[in-house]
């Protein structure tokens, strides 16, 4: 009887240390990237934003992104950008939650 509850304890925990592993492993599958980008209007500057944000990530990503605005394995969600005018054109600083499906 005493093997039978301290197998369970066993299992038990175990079980529940898996599950702050995965816990803690899709909690790591995101990161925060930050980039600049310049253009000739707002437009042009995001863009290139996003291209800097994507290729700090993963070229791979970028390149589909790049070829049909898409981003298999990962998701790229909403982004942050503060833009002003000057220079060359507008120069804008973006922010994004990246994430690896």
């Amino acid at each position: 009887m005493m093997l039978l509850r301290s197998s369970f304890a066993i299992v038990a925990c175990s079980a529940a240390a898996l599950a702050v592993s995965a816990s803690g492993a899709a909690a790591k599958s995101c990161m925060v990237k930050a980039a600049e980008g310049t253009g000739s209007d707002e437009k042009a500057a995001k863009f290139q934003v996003d291209e800097a944000l994507l290729q700090a990530v993963d070229w791979g990503a970028w390149a589909s992104w790049m070829a049909n605005g898409t981003t298999p394995g990962y998701d790229f969600g909403k982004r942050k950008y503060k833009c002003k005018k000057g220079g060359i054109g507008v120069s804008c600083r973006g922010q994004a939650k990246i994430c690896k499906k």
